[in-house]
């Protein structure tokens, strides 16, 4: 590793060059995928949530919303009848009426646009990481450029890919559950905001922990939370904080690139607040989708730029 401060990273089944070093493990058994999960690299037993395990998980807390969705339904309902039955100037239809469509100020129906740009993001999402695709072993190496710009270029299969935070020799064994799309967001982040990519990749911000997350598996993870927590792969968002992403997309196309470097910012900040080690990615990980709820719920806020923690990229 190259960097300008000593730092160990944390390789799993290669722990700074000493294989039968002991570690405790409690706290990497928590971490959902892909971070975790049997790798060739790491034989010990592990114990992983599921894909399965997570979407459960959504759907207990999207049960939080039905409520609103099947009054918004049934008064929709009840409009349509006085208004077809008694007609919309009868005494009964001036009584009931339609909700504006809203929640909590904002618009939650989607025009054209949001639904062509959403559906593009679910194609995306759709396609998963092939390390014999020409297409993907060029991104891999497009990244790696922008990354290291004054280095040489490494083979697919190198223990340079260490460097940048991969777990083993060959990159592609990291992707599992992000797709294709993770690494679109990492090439997306070095391109637009090469500057704030490049302090976190060489973890240039704060005092750092001894056991310092591994940068692109990071990113991984948190293009599959941003996933989850927008209820991506619904066929229109039903979460809050997917309602509320729809208004992004009305402006920018790239609104799910742009607010996964916002995410991959506010996880660094969260690291460096908590004081955290590579052991407590997933806590880590937890908070920073816990505030970036909150941001995304202001009342203010209409598209990325607006999210107060933006404000990071420019640092």
């Amino acid at each position: 590793m190259r960097s300008g401060s000593l730092r160990r990273r944390l390789h799993h089944g290669d722990v700074d060059g000493r294989g039968n070093e002991h570690l405790e493990t409690s706290g990497l058994e928590s971490l959902s995928e892909p971070l975790l999960g049997n790798s060739d690299y790491d034989s010990r037993p592990t114990e992983v949530y599921t894909l399965e395990d997570l979407w459960e998980a959504e759907r207990r807390k999207e049960r939080l919303h039905w409520t609103f969705f099947f009054s918004q339904l049934i008064a929709q309902w009840a409009q349509w009848l006085a208004n077809i039955v008694l007609g919309s100037g009868s005494l009964l239809g001036r009584f009931i009426t339609l909700p504006s469509g809203s929640h909590n100020g904002h618009d939650w129906r989607i025009s054209p646009l949001q639904e062509e740009r959403l559906r593009n993001i679910q194609q995306r999402l759709e396609v998963s990481f092939d390390g014999s695709h020409l297409e993907h072993q060029d991104a891999l190496k497009q990244l790696w450029r922008l990354a290291y710009p004054d280095r040489e270029l490494p083979s697919l299969k190198s223990e340079l890919w260490k460097d940048m935070g991969w777990q083993g020799p060959d990159p592609s064994t990291d992707f599992r559950g992000g797709g294709f799309i993770s690494l679109e967001n990492l090439i997306f982040f070095a391109g637009k905001y090469p500057d704030a990519f490049q302090k976190l990749l060489h973890k240039k911000k704060g005092k750092r922990a001894e056991w310092e997350y591994p940068f692109a598996v990071a990113g991984i993870n948190i293009s599959f939370m941003l996933v989850q927590m927008l209820d991506l792969q619904s066929g229109k968002p039903t979460s809050l904080a997917g309602i509320r992403f729809l208004d992004f997309l009305r402006e920018d196309e790239m609104a799910f690139d742009n607010l996964f470097c916002v995410a991959f910012e506010m996880m660094d900040a969260q690291w460096l607040a908590k004081r955290a080690t590579y052991m407590e990615f997933n806590e880590v990980l937890k908070s920073t989708r816990t505030q970036l709820e909150r941001e995304l719920a202001l009342e203010d806020v209409t598209n990325v730029k607006d999210l107060p923690a933006y404000n990071l990229l420019k640092w």
